[in-house]
C-alpha cells in the first residue's frame, strides 16, 4: 500500500460529489466570502483555529516542571554513579559506567517528554504517566531503603506531576479534538 501524505487520507462514506442539504436560494448570502466546496473541508479548518490557541495558552505547566526536576535529578545521581564508580565503589567498572549511561539517556528521554509536554502534544500524556508510575516505584523502594532524602521528593514530584497532568486545563491541552463523521 502507497504511503499517504498526512492530512490526505480520503472521508469515509459514500464516494463521489458532496451533494448540497439545502437548496442555493437558502446558503449563505452572495456578498460573503466563497463558502468551502464541500463539509469535509469546512469541518477540518473550524477546529485548527479554534483549538490551536486554546492549546497554547494552557499547556500543562505544573506537569513539564515536575518532569524537568526528575530528569535534572537522574541526572545529579547519575553524576555519583559516575562518581562512585571512579572511586573503586562499584561491584564492577564497567556495570557502573553503563549505569550512568544509562541513567543520563533515560534523563534526556524525560526531558524530551517534558518538552512535548510544553507544546501540547496529546502522545505525551502516556509516557509522563508511565515515568510517575515508575518514580512512585522508585520512591518507595528508596523509602524502603532508608532513603528518605530521595525517596520522599521523588514521591511529591510524582504526585505534583501526576496532579498536573490530570488538571482540567491540561486534559483539555492534551485531548485530540473528536473526529466528525458524516
Amino acid at each position: 500500500m502507497a504511503a499517504r501524505a498526512k492530512g490526505t487520507a480520503r472521508a469515509k462514506g459514500r464516494r463521489g460529489p458532496a451533494k448540497p442539504n439545502a437548496p442555493a436560494a437558502s446558503r449563505a448570502p452572495a456578498t460573503s466570502k466563497a463558502p468551502p466546496t464541500s463539509k469535509a473541508q469546512a469541518t477540518a479548518k473550524a477546529p485548527a483555529t479554534a483549538t490551536a490557541p486554546a492549546a497554547a495558552a494552557a499547556f500543562p505547566a505544573l506537569a513539564a516542571a515536575a518532569q524537568v526536576i526528575e530528569a535534572v535529578g537522574l541526572c545529579v545521581a547519575a553524576v555519583f554513579g559516575a562518581v562512585s564508580t571512579a572511586d573503586g565503589k562499584s561491584s564492577q567498572a564497567a556495570s557502573g559506567a553503563a549505569l550512568t549511561v544509562f541513567a543520563v539517556a533515560v534523563a534526556v528521554g524525560i526531558a524530551l517528554i517534558a518538552a512535548a509536554l510544553v507544546k501540547a502534544r496529546p502522545w505525551s500524556r502516556t509516557p509522563t504517566a508511565m515515568t510517575q508510575l515508575l518514580v512512585i516505584i522508585a520512591g518507595i523502594a528508596l523509602l524502603d531503603g532508608h532513603r528518605p532524602e530521595w525517596g520522599v521528593p521523588a514521591l511529591l514530584l510524582a504526585a505534583a506531576c501526576l496532579g498536573g497532568l490530570l488538571t482540567p486545563a491540561s486534559l483539555r491541552a492534551l485531548n485530540r479534538p473528536p473526529v466528525k463523521s458524516q
